[in-house]
């Protein structure tokens, strides 16, 4: 790139940023690293010939050269900082983000929500953070920095990662309590990403496009959606399409094979939608339990498996299964469970060490295993045993139930143990009907009280029930 595209380069990307001007010093294109020989072990950012496919954008089909220098371009002016919270929606941008990012040695964040408050806590907590962006916020803040339209483009040699290179921190939902950090490293993601080929591969022939209805910040998303077009032969589509109709349409905007990464709720709104899918390798599935039924109902649907991945933001995916016809979990190659009192002690080849996971499992033969629930999820009352998520399932199986969760409250004063208490989605029934239909199944001990009716539940973007929001909502429905 001569002088003149540079300043232009330059020029062009000034109006999208709202940072102060650096000295020349630390500006222009001379800003990304070049890769030195006596580094330690290295992988590239993306596997694959120069030519082939690897993201579908805007109907435009981007190979892995176009994408090698869109991310070189945008590395090269990137701002200083340690830390970038990673806010791209669109998920070619968001992988050129991350991977410029990783390219300038900062850290992406991956916060379990977009939501101000979320964003603003993950950048008290971690210091020279900046926000990026594919959209300006009105105000634009003076640490974000947004995307332009067109993606700058920069010659040069495959860009490389130390694999001992912290790239990203991922941010647990909340679900169980406060959200914790877990920082990923670009080898162990190498690594991980070469189990997931391995546990997919046999769905399809050829190179299959991912369409996914997941963010690419949830750690799922990422491996399903971003790592595996980056690190194995796979392409991206950049959508995130929501609504059955969406999926329909980003599905047909790509070639087969196709492979759809969605997650349970959203399964359940493609079944109930009767709308028609293309032809598809495979459909997977994470972030909640499956339930059998729906699993089932979606393969008879769309005419192909379900295969459903088990995981963590702390372990990324480990194990999987066909859930129309398994309970069984199936471990990924070179994982080992070692069961504890508390939970159980994942060992992984792309983990520095083990993991501890609250999930109770039963070992079975053959690398396989049956979760058991939650030490933290199941309760004894007057001498009774029972789990949240056995009697969430029987609530959400209630005539009429669309949605529902059972939950422990925090014990009242005085109390040795908390109330159970339940939200429920479910226009044509009263809370009354619906206990009395629980009684015929349920100990009188668990029933929830209170059971309050809402219009929805406060699932995030990937299904699952932050505790803070539905205790919220409990509290504002008393």
């Amino acid at each position: 790139m001569d002088g003149a595209n540079a300043r232009a380069l330059r020029i062009m990307l000034g109006a999208g940023r709202a940072f102060v001007p650096r000295p020349s010093s630390s500006q222009g294109l001379s800003r990304v690293p070049v890769a030195d020989p006596s580094s330690p072990p290295r992988h590239p950012l993306a596997v694959g010939e120069p030519a082939r496919l690897l993201a579908i954008a805007g109907g435009e089909r981007i190979d892995l050269s176009t994408f090698f220098e869109h991310v070189r371009g945008v590395a090269a002016l990137l701002p200083p900082g340690r830390h970038a919270v990673n806010l791209c929606e669109d998920r070619y941008r968001f992988l050129v983000g991350f991977c410029a990012i990783a390219l300038r040695g900062q850290v992406n964040l991956l916060p379990s929500s977009r939501a101000p408050a979320v964003v603003a806590e993950v950048q008290r907590r971690h210091e020279r953070t900046w926000c990026l962006g594919d959209r300006a916020p009105d105000p634009l803040p003076a640490d974000w920095f947004v995307l332009p339209a067109e993606l700058p483009r920069l010659p040069g040699e495959t860009p490389m990662l130390d694999a001992a290179q912290l790239v990203a921190i991922g941010f647990t939902s909340g679900s169980t309590g406060a959200p914790t950090a877990n920082p990923k490293h670009w080898g162990a993601f190498a690594t991980s990403t070469a189990q997931n080929l391995q546990a997919l591969a046999d769905l399809w022939d050829g190179m299959p496009t991912v369409i996914a209805t997941v963010p690419p910040q949830h750690m799922y998303g990422m491996e399903m959606s971003v790592l595996l077009p980056l690190l194995a032969p796979a392409a991206l589509h950049a959508g995130r399409p929501f609504f059955p109709q969406d999926v329909a349409q980003a599905l047909a905007e790509v070639a087969a094979p196709r492979l759809l990464v969605t997650t349970p709720m959203h399964l359940k709104a493609l079944v109930e939608s009767g709308v028609a899918l293309p032809p598809l390798a495979g459909i997977v599935t994470a972030t909640a339990p499956l339930p059998q039924a729906l699993a089932e109902a979606a393969e008879r649907r769309f005419a192909t498996q379900v295969r459903e991945v088990f995981g963590s933001t702390e372990t990324c995916i480990f194990a999987r299964r066909r859930t129309a016809r398994e309970q069984a979990w199936t471990l990924l190659p070179g994982v080992r469970l070692e069961p504890q009192e508390e939970g159980t002690l994942v060992h992984a080849p792309h983990l520095p060490e083990a993991v501890a996971l609250a999930d109770l499992v039963e070992l079975l033969p053959e690398d396989r295993f049956l979760l058991r629930g939650r030490r933290a999820d199941l309760l004894e009352i007057a001498g009774k045993r029972a789990s949240l998520g056995d009697l969430t399932r029987r609530l959400q199986a209630v005539h009429g139930v669309r949605d529902a969760v059972v939950v422990q409250l925090d014990p009242e004063p005085g109390q040795a143990v908390g109330r159970i208490a339940a939200l429920v989605v479910a226009p044509g029934c009263g809370e009354a009907e619906i206990l009395h239909e629980l009684r015929a199944g349920m100990d009188p001990v668990f029933l929830p009280r209170p059971l309050r009716k809402v219009e929805a539940l406060p699932r995030n973007e990937t299904g699952k029930l932050p505790r803070d929001a539905v205790l919220a909502l409990l509290r504002g429905s008393e």
